[in-house]
Protein backbone atom coordinates (compact mmCIF):
# COMPACT_ATOMS: atom_id res chain seq x y z
CA UNK A 1 0.00 0.00 0.00
CA UNK A 2 0.99 3.40 -1.15
CA UNK A 3 1.85 6.81 1.35
CA UNK A 4 -1.13 9.00 0.80
CA UNK A 5 0.79 12.06 -0.25
CA UNK A 6 -2.32 14.99 -1.92
CA UNK A 7 -3.99 12.18 -3.17
CA UNK A 8 -7.14 9.73 -2.59
CA UNK A 9 -5.74 6.44 -0.94
CA UNK A 10 -7.62 3.68 1.17
CA UNK A 11 -8.31 6.26 3.81
CA UNK A 12 -9.74 8.62 1.74
CA UNK A 13 -12.01 6.05 0.19
CA UNK A 14 -13.28 5.09 3.01
CA UNK A 15 -14.42 8.74 4.24
CA UNK A 16 -15.78 9.05 1.26
CA UNK A 17 -17.95 5.36 1.68
CA UNK A 18 -19.37 6.87 5.09
CA UNK A 19 -17.12 4.09 6.48
CA UNK A 20 -15.09 4.42 9.37
CA UNK A 21 -11.55 4.75 9.09
CA UNK A 22 -9.50 1.87 11.51
CA UNK A 23 -7.51 3.25 14.16
CA UNK A 24 -4.19 1.72 15.94
CA UNK A 25 -1.94 3.24 18.08
CA UNK A 26 0.90 3.60 15.32
CA UNK A 27 -1.73 5.82 13.16
CA UNK A 28 -0.86 8.83 11.09
CA UNK A 29 -1.86 12.30 12.79
CA UNK A 30 -3.31 14.18 10.74
CA UNK A 31 -0.78 15.73 8.44
CA UNK A 32 -0.18 19.63 8.52
CA UNK A 33 -1.15 22.27 6.05
CA UNK A 34 2.26 23.30 4.01
CA UNK A 35 3.11 27.01 5.74
CA UNK A 36 2.83 30.47 4.48
CA UNK A 37 6.55 29.62 2.98
CA UNK A 38 6.02 26.91 1.50
CA UNK A 39 2.73 27.81 -0.30
CA UNK A 40 4.93 30.73 -2.19
CA UNK A 41 6.28 27.87 -3.97
CA UNK A 42 3.68 27.36 -6.24
CA UNK A 43 4.61 30.87 -7.81
CA UNK A 44 5.69 31.25 -11.19
CA UNK A 45 9.52 33.18 -9.94
CA UNK A 46 10.00 30.33 -7.73
CA UNK A 47 9.28 27.83 -10.21
CA UNK A 48 11.40 29.34 -12.79
CA UNK A 49 14.41 29.51 -10.77
CA UNK A 50 13.95 25.95 -10.03
CA UNK A 51 13.45 25.03 -13.55
CA UNK A 52 16.28 27.21 -14.43
CA UNK A 53 18.60 25.74 -11.96
CA UNK A 54 18.10 22.01 -12.71
CA UNK A 55 17.06 21.71 -8.82
CA UNK A 56 13.47 21.19 -9.67
CA UNK A 57 14.07 17.78 -9.70
CA UNK A 58 15.30 17.75 -5.82
CA UNK A 59 11.34 17.73 -4.38
CA UNK A 60 9.85 15.02 -6.05
CA UNK A 61 13.14 12.47 -5.51
CA UNK A 62 12.39 12.81 -2.03
CA UNK A 63 9.05 12.32 -2.48
CA UNK A 64 9.32 8.85 -4.68
CA UNK A 65 11.99 7.80 -1.82
CA UNK A 66 9.69 8.71 1.21
CA UNK A 67 7.40 6.39 -0.63
CA UNK A 68 9.72 3.33 -0.55
CA UNK A 69 9.86 4.06 3.08
CA UNK A 70 8.43 1.26 5.60
CA UNK A 71 9.10 2.84 8.73
CA UNK A 72 10.24 5.97 10.54
CA UNK A 73 13.65 4.71 10.81
CA UNK A 74 13.71 4.70 6.96
CA UNK A 75 12.14 7.93 6.55
CA UNK A 76 15.12 9.51 8.92
CA UNK A 77 17.69 8.32 7.12
CA UNK A 78 16.41 9.13 3.69
CA UNK A 79 15.89 12.57 5.03
CA UNK A 80 19.13 12.92 6.53
CA UNK A 81 20.75 11.80 3.06
CA UNK A 82 18.79 13.78 0.86
CA UNK A 83 19.18 17.30 2.63
CA UNK A 84 22.81 16.15 3.28
CA UNK A 85 22.62 16.28 -0.83
CA UNK A 86 20.80 19.40 -1.21
CA UNK A 87 23.84 21.31 0.50
CA UNK A 88 26.40 19.77 -1.16
CA UNK A 89 24.66 19.82 -4.48
CA UNK A 90 24.00 24.00 -3.72
CA UNK A 91 27.93 24.12 -2.44
CA UNK A 92 29.27 22.57 -5.70
CA UNK A 93 27.24 24.88 -8.13
CA UNK A 94 27.89 27.69 -6.83
CA UNK A 95 31.88 26.75 -6.65
CA UNK A 96 31.54 25.45 -10.24
CA UNK A 97 31.78 21.72 -9.60
CA UNK A 98 28.83 19.70 -11.75
CA UNK A 99 26.85 20.77 -14.12
CA UNK A 100 25.29 23.88 -13.82
CA UNK A 101 21.57 22.42 -14.27
CA UNK A 102 20.48 25.54 -16.49
CA UNK A 103 20.98 28.99 -17.68
CA UNK A 104 20.56 30.50 -14.07
CA UNK A 105 24.07 32.19 -12.95
CA UNK A 106 26.41 29.29 -10.94
CA UNK A 107 26.45 32.24 -7.77
CA UNK A 108 22.41 31.77 -7.29
CA UNK A 109 21.81 30.92 -3.88
CA UNK A 110 17.84 30.84 -4.39
CA UNK A 111 17.72 27.48 -5.89
CA UNK A 112 18.63 26.15 -2.32
CA UNK A 113 16.24 28.20 -0.57
CA UNK A 114 13.41 27.05 -2.75
CA UNK A 115 14.06 23.25 -3.22
CA UNK A 116 14.80 23.17 0.31
CA UNK A 117 11.14 24.35 0.58
CA UNK A 118 9.47 22.16 -1.69
CA UNK A 119 11.22 19.33 0.36
CA UNK A 120 9.36 20.17 3.56
CA UNK A 121 6.13 20.62 2.27
CA UNK A 122 6.51 16.96 1.10
CA UNK A 123 7.65 15.73 4.77
CA UNK A 124 5.20 17.97 6.07
CA UNK A 125 2.17 16.64 3.87
CA UNK A 126 3.25 13.04 3.79
CA UNK A 127 0.66 10.25 5.24
CA UNK A 128 2.60 6.99 5.49
CA UNK A 129 0.43 4.45 6.13
CA UNK A 130 2.98 3.17 9.07
CA UNK A 131 2.04 6.31 10.86
CA UNK A 132 3.81 9.32 11.71
CA UNK A 133 3.04 10.86 15.46
CA UNK A 134 3.69 15.11 15.67
CA UNK A 135 6.69 14.56 17.08
CA UNK A 136 7.99 12.26 14.60
CA UNK A 137 7.17 14.59 12.11
CA UNK A 138 8.99 17.64 13.50
CA UNK A 139 12.14 15.41 14.05
CA UNK A 140 11.98 14.87 10.48
CA UNK A 141 11.86 18.31 9.40
CA UNK A 142 14.52 19.20 11.66
CA UNK A 143 16.78 17.03 10.59
CA UNK A 144 15.84 18.33 6.80
CA UNK A 145 16.49 21.64 7.89
CA UNK A 146 20.15 20.88 10.00
CA UNK A 147 21.22 18.96 6.91
CA UNK A 148 20.36 21.15 4.04
CA UNK A 149 21.72 23.92 5.51
CA UNK A 150 24.85 22.91 6.21
CA UNK A 151 24.55 23.12 10.01
CA UNK A 152 25.82 19.24 9.82
CA UNK A 153 28.56 19.39 7.73
CA UNK A 154 30.80 21.66 9.54
CA UNK A 155 34.45 19.99 9.23
CA UNK A 156 37.71 21.12 9.52
CA UNK A 157 40.68 19.54 8.58
CA UNK A 158 42.49 17.28 11.32
CA UNK A 159 45.25 16.16 9.58
CA UNK A 160 49.23 16.98 10.42
CA UNK A 161 48.76 19.21 7.41
CA UNK A 162 46.53 21.18 8.84
CA UNK A 163 49.02 22.57 11.47
CA UNK A 164 48.97 26.33 11.52
CA UNK A 165 45.55 26.67 9.00
CA UNK A 166 43.14 28.69 11.28
CA UNK A 167 39.89 27.85 11.47
CA UNK A 168 36.94 30.36 10.07
CA UNK A 169 33.16 30.23 10.49
CA UNK A 170 31.00 31.93 9.01
CA UNK A 171 27.22 31.85 8.81
CA UNK A 172 24.63 33.89 5.99
CA UNK A 173 20.64 33.45 5.92
CA UNK A 174 17.45 32.60 3.71
CA UNK A 175 16.01 35.35 1.31
CA UNK A 176 13.60 37.24 2.97
CA UNK A 177 10.83 39.97 2.17
CA UNK A 178 9.71 37.56 -0.12
CA UNK A 179 5.94 39.22 -0.15
CA UNK A 180 7.71 42.66 -1.22
CA UNK A 181 9.56 40.79 -3.99
CA UNK A 182 9.73 37.14 -4.93
CA UNK A 183 12.83 37.24 -6.58
CA UNK A 184 14.95 38.13 -4.34
CA UNK A 185 18.48 37.16 -3.40
CA UNK A 186 20.45 37.06 -0.24
CA UNK A 187 24.53 38.09 -0.59
CA UNK A 188 25.19 36.66 2.58
CA UNK A 189 23.91 33.05 1.61
CA UNK A 190 25.25 33.08 -1.81
CA UNK A 191 28.55 33.80 0.30
CA UNK A 192 27.95 30.84 2.59
CA UNK A 193 27.96 28.68 -0.69
CA UNK A 194 30.27 30.13 -2.54
CA UNK A 195 32.87 30.26 0.76
CA UNK A 196 32.29 26.38 2.60
CA UNK A 197 35.31 24.71 2.77
CA UNK A 198 37.25 26.71 0.68
CA UNK A 199 40.74 28.13 1.97
CA UNK A 200 41.67 31.97 2.19
CA UNK A 201 44.94 33.37 1.88
CA UNK A 202 45.54 36.11 4.46
CA UNK A 203 48.43 38.09 6.08
CA UNK A 204 48.60 35.39 8.57
CA UNK A 205 48.27 32.16 6.08
CA UNK A 206 45.84 30.35 5.12
CA UNK A 207 42.46 29.94 6.70
CA UNK A 208 39.98 27.30 5.90
CA UNK A 209 36.12 28.73 5.88
CA UNK A 210 32.89 26.21 6.92
CA UNK A 211 29.52 28.21 6.61
CA UNK A 212 25.71 27.43 7.58
CA UNK A 213 22.69 29.08 6.88
CA UNK A 214 19.57 29.47 9.09
CA UNK A 215 15.82 30.56 8.11
CA UNK A 216 14.87 33.96 8.79
CA UNK A 217 11.95 32.83 11.25
CA UNK A 218 11.69 33.81 15.24
CA UNK A 219 10.78 30.28 16.44
CA UNK A 220 13.23 28.62 14.72
CA UNK A 221 15.56 30.91 16.67
CA UNK A 222 14.23 30.78 19.89
CA UNK A 223 14.23 26.89 19.76
CA UNK A 224 17.85 27.20 19.92
CA UNK A 225 19.21 26.53 16.51
CA UNK A 226 21.78 29.19 16.38
CA UNK A 227 23.56 28.23 19.98
CA UNK A 228 22.61 24.10 18.79
CA UNK A 229 24.87 25.22 15.38
CA UNK A 230 27.81 26.90 16.76
CA UNK A 231 28.03 25.08 20.11
CA UNK A 232 30.18 22.48 19.56
CA UNK A 233 32.78 24.65 17.20
CA UNK A 234 33.38 28.26 18.48
CA UNK A 235 36.14 27.01 21.53
CA UNK A 236 38.61 25.61 18.30
CA UNK A 237 37.46 28.46 15.66
CA UNK A 238 40.12 31.47 15.31
CA UNK A 239 36.91 33.74 13.64
CA UNK A 240 33.44 33.86 14.07
CA UNK A 241 31.35 35.73 11.64
CA UNK A 242 27.93 36.07 11.10
CA UNK A 243 26.26 37.76 7.63
CA UNK A 244 23.29 39.32 6.30
CA UNK A 245 22.26 41.53 4.39
CA UNK A 246 21.73 45.01 5.51
CA UNK A 247 21.57 49.03 3.85
CA UNK A 248 21.94 49.86 0.61
CA UNK A 249 25.33 50.57 -0.76
CA UNK A 250 27.60 49.55 2.06
CA UNK A 251 29.01 47.13 4.24
CA UNK A 252 28.40 47.48 8.10
CA UNK A 253 31.07 45.83 10.66
CA UNK A 254 28.05 45.86 13.98
CA UNK A 255 29.49 47.31 17.23
CA UNK A 256 27.06 46.29 19.26
CA UNK A 257 24.01 43.74 20.12
CA UNK A 258 21.05 44.40 21.78
CA UNK A 259 18.78 41.57 23.19
CA UNK A 260 15.13 43.05 21.67
CA UNK A 261 13.36 41.76 19.19
CA UNK A 262 11.56 44.59 17.27
CA UNK A 263 8.61 42.66 15.88
CA UNK A 264 9.03 42.76 11.95
CA UNK A 265 7.13 39.92 10.02
CA UNK A 266 9.75 36.82 8.98
CA UNK A 267 9.32 34.56 6.30
CA UNK A 268 6.31 33.27 7.94
CA UNK A 269 4.41 36.52 8.26
CA UNK A 270 5.04 36.76 12.18
CA UNK A 271 6.49 39.17 14.17
CA UNK A 272 7.97 38.95 17.31
CA UNK A 273 8.18 41.85 19.72
CA UNK A 274 9.87 40.93 23.10
CA UNK A 275 13.04 40.09 25.24
CA UNK A 276 15.32 37.91 23.03
CA UNK A 277 14.61 34.32 24.52
CA UNK A 278 17.52 32.69 26.15
CA UNK A 279 18.38 29.92 28.20
CA UNK A 280 19.06 31.41 31.89
CA UNK A 281 17.76 34.68 31.04
CA UNK A 282 18.06 35.61 34.94
CA UNK A 283 22.24 35.98 33.72
CA UNK A 284 21.00 37.73 30.12
CA UNK A 285 23.06 40.90 29.56
CA UNK A 286 21.13 43.58 27.21
CA UNK A 287 23.87 44.44 24.77
CA UNK A 288 26.61 42.11 23.36
CA UNK A 289 29.74 43.64 21.59
CA UNK A 290 31.48 42.72 18.56
CA UNK A 291 35.11 41.29 18.65
CA UNK A 292 36.31 41.40 15.51
CA UNK A 293 38.97 44.08 14.50
CA UNK A 294 36.63 46.81 13.16
CA UNK A 295 39.03 49.40 12.60
CA UNK A 296 41.26 47.35 10.73
CA UNK A 297 38.57 46.11 8.56
CA UNK A 298 36.91 49.70 8.11
CA UNK A 299 40.76 50.75 7.02
CA UNK A 300 41.60 47.91 4.69
CA UNK A 301 40.56 48.03 0.80
CA UNK A 302 38.40 44.91 0.51
CA UNK A 303 36.38 45.87 -2.33
CA UNK A 304 33.89 48.80 -4.29
CA UNK A 305 31.54 49.15 -1.36
CA UNK A 306 32.35 51.55 1.68
CA UNK A 307 32.93 49.58 5.22
CA UNK A 308 31.75 50.80 8.13
CA UNK A 309 32.10 50.65 11.82
CA UNK A 310 28.29 51.06 13.03
CA UNK A 311 27.63 51.87 16.64
CA UNK A 312 24.31 54.00 16.67
CA UNK A 313 21.89 51.83 19.00
CA UNK A 314 18.33 52.62 20.23
CA UNK A 315 17.98 52.10 23.88
CA UNK A 316 16.02 52.87 26.79
CA UNK A 317 18.15 54.71 29.92
CA UNK A 318 18.59 54.08 32.83
CA UNK A 319 15.32 54.71 34.98
CA UNK A 320 13.75 56.11 31.95
CA UNK A 321 10.95 55.17 29.51
CA UNK A 322 11.22 56.29 26.29
CA UNK A 323 13.53 54.81 23.85
CA UNK A 324 16.33 57.43 22.41
CA UNK A 325 19.17 56.94 19.81
CA UNK A 326 22.64 56.90 21.08
CA UNK A 327 25.16 57.17 17.97
CA UNK A 328 28.52 56.02 19.97
CA UNK A 329 26.48 52.95 21.50
CA UNK A 330 24.70 52.22 24.82
CA UNK A 331 25.12 53.93 28.01
CA UNK A 332 25.17 52.12 31.52
CA UNK A 333 22.08 50.28 32.70
CA UNK A 334 20.12 51.16 29.85
CA UNK A 335 17.27 48.28 27.69
CA UNK A 336 17.76 47.47 24.60
CA UNK A 337 15.21 48.06 21.75
CA UNK A 338 17.37 47.83 18.44
CA UNK A 339 21.60 47.04 18.16
CA UNK A 340 23.77 48.69 15.74
CA UNK A 341 22.68 45.84 13.44
CA UNK A 342 18.64 46.68 14.13
CA UNK A 343 16.13 44.37 15.95
CA UNK A 344 15.58 41.74 13.45
CA UNK A 345 16.86 38.44 12.93
CA UNK A 346 20.20 39.68 12.16
CA UNK A 347 20.61 41.59 15.35
CA UNK A 348 19.60 38.29 17.20
CA UNK A 349 21.69 35.97 15.36
CA UNK A 350 25.08 38.16 16.05
CA UNK A 351 23.65 39.01 19.93
CA UNK A 352 22.99 34.78 20.06
CA UNK A 353 26.72 33.95 18.73
CA UNK A 354 28.20 36.25 20.71
CA UNK A 355 26.35 35.41 23.82
CA UNK A 356 27.22 32.15 23.36
CA UNK A 357 31.10 33.32 22.97
CA UNK A 358 31.12 35.19 26.08
CA UNK A 359 29.36 32.02 28.00
CA UNK A 360 31.72 30.11 27.17
CA UNK A 361 34.67 32.07 28.12
CA UNK A 362 35.79 33.30 24.63
CA UNK A 363 35.21 37.01 24.89
CA UNK A 364 39.18 37.62 25.34
CA UNK A 365 40.40 35.38 22.72
CA UNK A 366 37.41 34.62 20.29
CA UNK A 367 37.37 37.32 17.42
CA UNK A 368 33.36 37.37 16.88
CA UNK A 369 30.75 39.50 15.50
CA UNK A 370 28.45 40.38 12.80
CA UNK A 371 28.89 42.29 9.29
CA UNK A 372 26.08 43.61 7.07
CA UNK A 373 26.72 43.52 3.39
CA UNK A 374 24.98 46.07 0.88
CA UNK A 375 20.89 45.17 -0.34
CA UNK A 376 21.45 43.51 -3.45
CA UNK A 377 19.61 44.99 -6.13
CA UNK A 378 18.77 43.98 -9.80
CA UNK A 379 19.25 46.52 -12.59
CA UNK A 380 17.10 49.79 -12.81
CA UNK A 381 14.96 48.59 -15.67
CA UNK A 382 14.70 45.01 -14.72
CA UNK A 383 11.02 45.18 -12.59
CA UNK A 384 9.92 41.41 -13.27
CA UNK A 385 12.72 39.16 -14.82
CA UNK A 386 14.32 36.97 -12.31
CA UNK A 387 17.96 38.14 -12.84
CA UNK A 388 20.14 40.66 -14.97
CA UNK A 389 23.57 41.14 -15.33
CA UNK A 390 23.95 44.30 -12.77
CA UNK A 391 22.12 41.36 -10.42
CA UNK A 392 24.39 39.17 -10.62
CA UNK A 393 27.62 41.23 -10.85
CA UNK A 394 26.70 43.03 -7.64
CA UNK A 395 26.02 39.60 -5.75
CA UNK A 396 29.52 38.70 -7.20
CA UNK A 397 30.96 42.00 -6.02
CA UNK A 398 29.46 41.35 -2.84
CA UNK A 399 30.62 37.83 -2.25
CA UNK A 400 34.23 38.55 -3.12
CA UNK A 401 34.20 41.45 -0.43
CA UNK A 402 33.09 39.12 2.45
CA UNK A 403 35.67 36.70 1.57
CA UNK A 404 38.56 40.15 2.06
CA UNK A 405 36.81 41.22 5.18
CA UNK A 406 37.26 37.40 6.23
CA UNK A 407 40.52 37.62 5.19
CA UNK A 408 41.66 41.06 6.89
CA UNK A 409 39.58 40.00 10.07
CA UNK A 410 41.59 36.39 10.53
CA UNK A 411 44.83 38.04 10.22
CA UNK A 412 44.12 40.99 12.90
CA UNK A 413 44.45 44.16 13.14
Amino acid sequence: MKSLRVRTGILGLALLAGLSAPTTATASEAAPSPTVEEQRLDLAVPQEILGRSGFDSVAPELARALDRAHSYAQARRIVVRQGAALWRRAVDRVQGRGPAGGDLSRDDDRPLYWARLGMTREVRTWEPEFGLTDNQRAALLSHLERTSRGQTDIRYPKSPRSKGLKRVLVTGFDPFTLDRDIRISNPSGASALALDGTVIETADGPARVETAVFPVRWQDFAEGTVERTLRPYLPYVDLLTTVSQGRVGRFDVERTNGAWRGGFPDNENIGRTETIPVTDPASQPQWTTTTLPYAGIVAADTGRFPVYDHTSVIEIPAGATTPVIRPDGPTAGSAARSGAGGNYLSNEIAYRATLLRDRLGLHDTLPGGHVHTPVLQFGAANTTEVTDPEFVQNRLDIVAQVRAILAVAVAGE
